[in-house]
């Protein structure tokens, strides 16, 4: 069971705090501010890399999979063959700047160069 913090615990809990105040609370507090800064840098460098299959379903998967405006089905060898051999960067290109019925980025403007790359990359997994 955890302290108990009401009525006379809260009393000795923070007459314990300023009897320990000083230099030793300032290096204590100091180690664990800097401590949650570096836990919430890797958190945001971990979550940086992007979910294509997230992407996939939220931009791609509505013409991918039903063959809309002829829109090469996910997993279709045959169907994305003449575009691999085009090169990666071509896809890329495509698929960020628009090419033919395929609208720049899938329609979807507020993604990056990086998000669209990752839904490209899901999206080829089956036939690479």
């Amino acid at each position: 069971m955890g302290p108990d913090i009401g009525g006379i615990g809260a009393i000795r809990f923070f007459h314990r705090l300023k009897m320990h105040s000083g230099d030793m609370f300032m290096k204590r507090l100091a180690t664990l501010t800097l401590t949650g800064i570096a836990a919430l840098a890797l958190s945001a460098a971990v979550q940086a890399e992007p979910d294509g299959e997230a992407i996939y379903n939220q931009a791609c998967m509505a013409c991918h999979m039903t063959g809309a405006a002829g829109a090469p089905i996910k997993g279709d060898e045959a169907a994305w063959a003449p575009r691999l051999e085009q090169g990666m960067e071509t896809l890329y290109d495509h698929s960020i700047n628009g090419f033919q019925a395929m609208p720049a980025r899938g329609g979807f403007t507020n993604l990056s160069d990086e998000e669209v790359k990752a839904a490209v990359d899901f999206m080829l997994e089956p036939v690479l």
